[in-house]
């Protein structure tokens, strides 16, 4: 990957790296900020939109079983939990029939960090850096995705997904598309 410690725009290291690999960069592309844990939404160029989020609680990392957030370009591979309420617990990617409220039971239940709202499942895109081998970010089922912990958003909290409020995912789901591209730098 290009720098990830760099002064250019998100958009235009995303046009670097897209030109870099010979993909066409995406009209919709997600910035993930683990620094500042933001995630900004930027549509044909234009801000929509920014979310306070959580990543990590360890150091980023694309190694398999790190538990830390993959850096790096990235696209949606797959959008999971359409029609579904907020606040929905998944399994295996499966809704459970069950608000995280009603599965929240002992306290090892509440430090959890339970698997809601919506799914949006990232692909690497970038060979031996995000892809393939041991630093397959979709392969490590890395997400974006809500969490039963919606207090403790913007302080490290994953083992390696990006965690948002359950309305908001649910509003971010609604407006991407599988393919669009997640950059996720420091």
């Amino acid at each position: 990957m290009d720098a990830l410690f760099t002064s250019e725009s998100p958009l235009e290291l995303v046009n670097k790296t897209c030109a870099r690999l010979g993909i066409k960069p995406g009209e919709r592309v997600l910035v993930v900020r683990i620094g500042t844990a933001t995630l900004q939404f930027f549509a044909k160029g234009v801000l929509v939109k920014s979310y306070v989020i959580s990543t990590s609680k360890r150091p980023p990392s694309n190694v398999k079983d790190s538990l830390g957030t993959p850096r790096g370009l990235h696209e949606i591979a797959e959008r999971i939990g359409a029609g579904q309420p907020p606040g929905m617990v998944f399994k295996s990617r499966v809704p459970t029939g069950r608000h995280y409220h009603e599965v929240i039971g002992s306290d090892d239940d509440r430090e959890h960090n339970l698997i809601t709202g919506r799914i949006l499942w990232l692909r690497g895109l970038e060979p031996g850096v995000n892809r393939g081998g041991d630093v397959d970010t979709y392969e490590r089922y890395v997400y974006i995705h809500g969490t039963n912990h919606e207090d403790r958003i913007g302080e490290p909290l994953s083992a390696g997904c990006v965690l948002m409020r359950n309305t908001e995912v649910v509003e971010l789901y609604e407006q991407v598309r599988v393919g669009d591209q997640v950059l996720i730098i420091d």
